[in-house]
């Protein structure tokens, strides 16, 4: 069931202090929608994790960068998160906040078959952010991010996802509502309106 305006306007009220995304197949579009009209000035780090095939040179950055007004670049090794930058995981690396909000780089085994895992990114960020967390699930063809979103949940972040009829493929976004039961679930383009207004009350 979509989420209704006032859980939105609810939602929109929170202060945030920082987004992560998971997405698998179909993602690189969804994740482009949801971002594509947020500013440079954007005032919050976002932290992507979308999964490629192991061993595959990823032009992620480039290719959001071209599209996109956010600055755009993987995540390094004990680099800080910073507002306005979309962080996306290297190919073959989990990818973890740490709890002085800075990254690491991980190469242990493969959470849900794989790595980067959005479960591992999701619940080392609930770790470091708490309730300051938003947490959006797109599109794709697995169940990793289920468990990291239920987590986040619990923790008193806000949970997000997208409207399975509205998704490429629909598998990720249902189990993470069987899973997580998340606070609202949006098709893209009312996900995309939530950044925004959770940006400008910052």
């Amino acid at each position: 069931m979509i989420s209704d305006a006032a859980a939105v306007d609810l939602a929109a009220a929170r202060r945030i202090e920082a987004v992560v995304i998971g997405a698998s197949a179909g993602g690189f579009e969804a994740i482009l929608a949801v971002l594509k009209d947020l500013p440079p000035a954007y005032p919050m780090p976002l932290v992507a994790v979308l999964h490629l095939p192991d061993h595959h040179e990823s032009r992620l950055p480039e290719l959001f960068g071209h599209r996109l007004a956010l600055q755009v670049r993987e995540a390094r090794d004990k680099e800080p998160l910073a507002p306005g930058i979309l962080y996306v995981a290297p190919s073959g690396y989990h990818l973890q906040v740490e709890a002085d909000r800075s990254f690491s780089l991980s190469c242990e085994a493969r959470v849900n078959y794989a790595r980067p895992s959005i479960d591992v990114l999701f619940e080392t960020a609930t770790d470091a952010y708490g309730q300051a967390l938003a947490g959006v699930i797109l599109t794709g063809a697995n169940y990793d991010g289920a468990a990291g979103l239920a987590g986040m949940k619990v923790a008193g972040a806000l949970t997000i996802v997208q409207d399975p009829a509205s998704a490429e493929v629909p598998t990720m976004p249902e189990a993470a509502i069987r899973r997580a039961a998340p606070d609202l679930i949006l098709p893209l383009a009312e996900i995309r309106s939530l950044l925004a207004r959770l940006g400008e009350n910052r």
